[in-house]
């Protein structure tokens, strides 16, 4: 279960609470449960897929076709996440800093994208997966303590009737569209599709399940204790809101906050390297080694770095994860039948409009 929550309750924590608070005010929360039941939808279809796939001997030409379609769609959103971790990782690293700015936060990211391109084509990697997994500990350990610290804020300015109803600000239109643009921050459910080779159907399927029930429950509790005790116009929406946001609750949570940001995006960022490097090689049927699989992505991580603010590579991301769910929701509605069968179409669709249509929060 570790390995999708460690997914899921990732950067996207922490820059989703501002983007809904500034964006969405007081529906904030409700929008925040329709991202985790789509989440949940997508996901229910790829544990459909988990336990079909073991029963399938010799799959359809379509069905294999779908299937290394997904694998390119999921390649394609490993690159544009690594750039977003990478990104989210840099303007972190100068946020409590004389030098935060822009530009250096750009290079403190391409700096990142050179130390682990060069572990993966020097067989260093495996030493950056040890660090890895020491940080995913000291990400949820920082994130208990900033959930503790908003709730005790939360009852204080309660008591003092000082709570917020914010308005919206988007309209219908543009907040549905922004919406379709922020899965990323509850997608990672699906690496429990891709454990096969440590576990089987049925506990990477509980596995899923229960990595979705509680990453959910954390970002609802997030979100209900954040929306509503900031005052309108204080909060300014950028890549490092949420150290704003937290100075006045705890003067000890930026510094938490940072060192729980450069850990979780070096973590994620890690993963999907590996994870892309793996998949092509795969794909490629070791034509293309993972080491050049390494080089093309942080190539393509650096131009989007130079070439693109964060909001948008979080749209980017959100809407390349989105195709994948579309594949995989394409596949198990035609592995199922009957009403099943209606509703991963439904999903098909919905993942398709969401790659189509998604914006980003400063769109």
């Amino acid at each position: 279960m570790i390995t999708p929550l460690a997914s899921i309750i990732g950067s996207g924590f922490l820059v989703l609470g501002p983007i809904l608070q500034v964006r969405y005010g007081w529906l904030a929360p409700a929008v925040m449960a329709v991202l985790c039941l789509t989440a949940w939808a997508f996901g229910s279809a790829i544990r459909f897929n988990i336990a079909r796939i073991e029963t399938e001997t010799t799959p359809p030409r379509r069905i294999r076709g779908l299937e290394t379609l997904s694998s390119v769609a999921l390649g394609l959103a490993y690159v544009i996440s690594v750039a977003y971790y990478l990104n989210l990782f840099g303007a972190f690293a100068v946020s409590l800093t004389p030098w935060d700015n822009g530009a250096t936060a750009k290079i403190a990211t391409t700096a990142v994208f050179i130390i682990i391109g060069a572990a993966g084509l020097s067989g260093g990697f495996k030493r950056l997966e040890k660090m890895e997994y020491a940080s995913v500990s000291l990400k949820l350990a920082i994130i208990a303590g900033l959930l503790f610290g908003l709730a005790v804020y939360f009852v204080s300015e309660t008591s003092k009737g000082t709570l917020y109803i914010l308005p919206p600000d988007l309209g219908p239109v543009e907040a549905l569209r922004l919406g379709f643009g922020l899965i990323v921050t509850v997608q990672g459910f699906e690496t429990a599709r891709y454990m096969s080779r440590d576990y089987d159907a049925a506990t990477r399927i509980r596995a899923m399940k229960w990595a979705q029930w509680l990453s959910a429950a954390i970002y609802m509790v997030y979100i209900l204790l954040l929306a509503y005790v900031f005052p309108p116009g204080e909060m300014k929406l950028t890549e490092t809101a949420i150290i704003e946001m937290m100075r006045v609750v705890a003067p000890i949570l930026p510094v938490m906050l940072v060192a729980a940001a450069l850990a979780a995006q070096f973590s994620a960022a890690v993963a999907d390297t590996g994870g892309a490097g793996g998949l092509a090689a795969e794909l490629s049927h070791n034509r293309l080694r993972p080491a050049l699989a390494y080089i093309i992505l942080v190539g393509l991580g650096i131009a989007l770095t130079w070439t693109t603010d964060l909001f948008a590579i979080i749209s980017y991301a959100s809407r390349a994860f989105a195709a994948y769910y579309a594949i995989q929701s394409g596949l198990a509605a035609l592995r199922a039948t009957g009403g099943r069968r209606l509703r991963y179409c439904g999903l098909a669709a919905l993942g398709a409009a969401i790659a189509i249509f998604g914006i980003s929060a400063e769109g």
